[in-house]
């Protein structure tokens, strides 16, 4: 019997599109790759959260850019953030994430230079060893792929993320952060998938038979 679980990301307070989503309340749960606010804090991440936990309450979630740090700490009392650590999305398959973005030009409330993001992926990854696989959250997309292009052939995502895909090759790795750029490829056997914003309707759905993962990049009608 299979699993799956639906991602969302770049939310940005926009939450009518939620009930666009097939299936979402029959979800093992849902998972945010980031930005839930606009330069928000902890009571506009909760307006989020309980609009997503209205349809389906499990939820793993972490931060973007654009949410406050504080966003971290109040997902962690809520017992769903995924920020640097690792949970459970079955016995044999885990969820692990890195949220913020690299280094912007705007000047967004949680920024992280590029080998810090690289120094996280590594030190969590490490925490998930129990499981056979593991899904890799970030919110910024590996450099030089479709999920980065910002549409005229100008990468801009993270050096760092695309260096540790090449280097452990998770199945699949759900990201977001450049807006333009939704769409799905492939680093070596990693699927990679950035499901752009949920008010342009992106989500990706995820399904795990075992410990193999598979994942479709979905678009609502």
């Amino acid at each position: 019997m299979s699993d799956f679980w639906i991602c969302i990301g770049d939310i940005h307070d926009e939450v009518a599109r939620l009930t666009d989503i097939p299936e979402l309340a029959q979800a093992s749960g849902v998972i945010i790759s980031g930005d839930l606010t606009v330069a928000k804090g902890a009571p506009a991440a909760r307006r989020v959260i309980d609009a997503v936990a209205a349809i389906n309450p499990v939820i793993y979630a972490q931060i973007g850019n654009m949410d406050k740090p504080e966003v971290t700490e109040f997902l962690q009392e809520l017992g769903c953030n995924i920020h640097r650590t690792v949970a459970e999305l079955t016995p044999s398959v885990g969820v692990m994430g890195v949220g913020t973005s690299g280094i912007t030009p705007f000047n967004t409330p949680s920024e992280t230079p590029d080998e810090t993001l690289g120094a996280w992926l590594d030190e969590t990854y490490a925490q998930a060893s129990q499981y056979d696989a593991t899904v890799v959250v970030v919110h910024d997309p590996p450099f030089g792929t479709k999920c980065d292009d910002l549409g005229n052939g100008v990468h801009v995502g993270s050096k760092a993320v695309r260096a540790f895909i090449e280097k452990e090759q998770p199945p699949l790795v759900l990201c977001g952060h450049i807006h333009e750029a939704r769409s799905i490829d492939t680093i070596g056997t990693t699927t990679v998938i950035n499901t752009g914003m949920l008010s342009a309707g992106g989500y990706a759905k995820i399904t795990i038979e075992g410990a193999a993962v598979q994942a479709e990049l979905c678009i609502m009608e």
